[in-house]
């Protein structure tokens, strides 16, 4: 994701960059720079982190509690049967 690519997902889903930035849990002037692409002329790489909360923000999924009880099954059952 590039700085283009952050700002076309921010008016996708209508957001200010006030509004971005309390989404994903960071400063205003943070989601300026990511759009900006740089910040006091040095580049600025959008982290892994951002680019993931992005995504799930777009699923419409606001937060994650951990995986629910049937994952947990799931995996008990993949060792079982390993």
């Amino acid at each position: 994701m590039d700085a283009a690519d952050f700002k076309r997902w921010r008016k996708s889903l209508k957001l200010s960059q006030k509004e971005a930035a309390e989404a994903l849990g960071l400063k205003r002037r943070v989601v300026q720079y990511y759009e900006k692409g740089n910040r006091d002329g040095k580049e600025v790489i959008i982290p892994k982190t951002v680019r993931l909360a992005c995504y799930a923000l777009t699923l419409e999924i606001p937060d994650y509690h951990g995986p629910d009880a049937r994952d947990k099954d799931r995996r008990k059952e993949k060792k079982v049967h390993a």
